[in-house]
């Protein structure tokens, strides 16, 4: 053979050997080599850009100039709680389908919450409540389970939040681990459901004692306090102290080290510090299951940030603290995207910000800035519930079993077995509560939504909502403004579930991988997220999935033909 043919036939063998090794090394079907899904639980809309000045560039605003940025993403059902929220991200469906209508809700004619599993004991804990918990009450897939599904279980998938329901709901059924903070030990633990002994990594990451480390220096401000702008004095009745003596008051600085010799390790849930840890151990677990790391197959990491829903709802939306829960997540988030960046390249993963639920503004900064709004009373909608009963019966007799959730939940085989009409007391009772009950827009039986005289938008979000056997009998929807209080304590903290736009608007970011850059405000839903990353992903949807592909997220050459309606 003459050299030039020699070295030209060398030539092609090595070209056929690295085209064969790259149609090996690349993700089927255009993928990344990793999905993560970044839940911020109890994010409003709006944080993006009342702090969007404070933010460092390789945060927030890298998502926001970088990511493909929709502005008008709302919740569609009714409540807006973290269980619903999370498993709508990622089922793409809603609590009428999914079933998880609550953080708790009744199931069989009995009180349950939303991951409580009694046929599993804890794993890495003592055996106790904190760990007896699985995915089983929902009953759709999630896209983490259809990507599993969609590659024959080759791709692995991991949950990591310090609430359970935040780690195992998005999670799903097939999942290869979730794992979530014990308040005793401060550990991450899982349950049986999963496995029987704890992974190496994560004991590992255990006995480095990061919730001590972490809080043992207390809770100062990241910059000078008068540089906190964007909120109210940090000493106001807006916030909830830790306690009555005045030791822990609701001021910063903090010290930490003393609440958590008081109160146990779970502080670490109400401190920004909160968000350090969920990092660090979402980074454990990319190296300790070796996320990615495979170049034929995409893996998923669902990780969800609660340190942000407990500050919120001990210091409201306009506190020191929330401004600078945030400003510390913002540097922490900067520093887990280049992390992604250096172990899979930036166009190696694809990253989606979003949030389970927004939150209202307390009910006194309202007050004192002439802002309509009043404690909804939950105690007196009980009063009136067990007065229209009465009423209606004749007699005294006993048929609510709990008001939760905005709803009224009867005993409804107490009500059969006595021969009353259910449906005359429910319409009774919900005429008593529009008439009496300050605050109520509406209260209409959840049979009769459909053709009761309410908006289409908060009708849909109802009937979204509802579940047979799992949602209330009756659905109570306050004025704008209103929030659940049990009493007429004076307000402190605050809380969200309502339709308003204040609970319901959240944000949701797109970047990396298959996503331009860009903007959109037509309005997108929760129940999309999902959908559009079954598109990208080229898995089927969830089973339970409502939500339909963003489209104009997608960049060019992966833009596949959008779901028809």
């Amino acid at each position: 053979m003459k050299p030039n043919k020699y070295f030209r036939s060398l030539a092609l063998a090595m070209l056929a050997l690295v085209t064969a090794g790259s149609a090996v090394a690349a993700p089927r079907h255009g993928r990344p080599r990793i999905v993560v899904t970044m839940m911020v639980d109890q994010m409003t809309w709006d944080y993006l850009y009342r702090y969007q000045h404070r933010f460092v560039e390789g945060g927030f605003k890298r998502l926001m100039t970088q990511g493909f940025n929709c502005e008008n993403t709302r919740i569609n059902y009714l409540p807006a709680y973290t269980a619903i929220g999370h498993s709508s991200v990622h089922t793409g469906s809603v609590p009428s389908i999914h079933g998880i209508a609550g953080n708790d809700f009744f199931k069989d004619g009995k009180p349950i919450y939303c991951t409580q599993d009694t046929t599993v004991s804890s794993v890495g804990a003592p055996n106790g409540f904190s760990g007896q918990m699985s995915p089983r009450n929902l009953l759709t897939t999630t896209i983490a389970d259809e990507l599993r599904i969609a590659t024959n279980f080759r791709s692995r998938t991991i949950g990591v939040a310090i609430k359970d329901r935040a780690s195992i709901l998005p999670a799903g059924h097939t999942t290869n681990g979730a794992y979530w903070l014990d308040d005793k030990t401060g550990n991450f633990i899982t349950s049986t459901y999963y496995r029987s002994e704890l992974p190496d990594w994560v004991k590992r990451f255990n006995a480095r004692g990061r919730v001590a480390e972490l809080l043992k220096d207390g809770w100062s401000t990241l910059y000078p306090m008068n540089t906190y702008l964007e909120s109210t004095a940090d000493a106001t009745e807006y916030e909830q102290p830790w306690d009555k003596e005045g030791k822990f008051p609701a001021t910063l600085p903090l010290n930490t080290a003393e609440l958590s010799k008081k109160n146990g390790p779970g502080v670490i849930r109400t401190t920004p510090f909160g968000n350090t840890l969920t990092f660090e151990m979402a980074k454990a677990a990319i190296e300790g299951e070796s996320l990615g790391a495979r170049l034929d197959e995409t893996d998923f990491l669902a990780m969800s940030h609660s340190a942000t829903d407990y500050v919120g709802h001990r210091y409201g939306t306009f506190a020191v603290e929330t401004e600078d829960t945030y400003l510390r997540l913002d540097k922490d988030l900067a520093d887990f995207l280049s992390y992604l960046d250096g172990k899979f390249g930036r166009d190696g993963y694809l990253f989606v910000l979003t949030a389970d639920h927004a939150a209202a503004h307390n009910l006194t900064f309202n007050r004192d800035h002439k802002i309509p709004g009043q404690a909804y009373r939950s105690d007196q909608a009980r009063q009136i519930i067990d007065s229209a009963a009465r009423a209606f019966i004749g007699k005294d007799v006993k048929v609510l079993q709990a008001y939760l959730n905005y709803q009224a939940f009867f005993n409804n085989d107490r009500i059969d077995s006595l021969g009353i009409d259910r449906m005359g007391l429910l319409r009774a009772v919900s005429k008593a509560l529009r008439d009496r009950l300050p605050g109520t827009a509406y209260a209409v039986p959840a049979e009769e939504v459909a053709t009761a005289t309410i908006p289409e938008a908060i009708k849909t979000r109802i009937i979204n909502g509802y579940r047979k056997g799992r949602s209330g009998d009756i659905f109570l929807v306050p004025d704008p403004g209103w929030y659940s209080r049990s009493n007429g304590a004076l307000p402190q903290g605050t809380t969200h579930g309502v339709w308003s736009p204040y609970d319901t608007h959240i944000p949701l970011i797109f970047m990396g991988h298959g996503i331009r850059p860009g903007h959109l405000y037509r309005e997108t839903y929760i129940t999309d997220i999902a959908a559009t990353l079954a598109a990208l992903l080229k898995t089927q949807y969830p089973s339970g999935c409502i939500g339909f592909p963003i489209t104009e997220a997608f960049a060019p050459e992966k833009a596949p033909q959008p779901r028809r309606k």
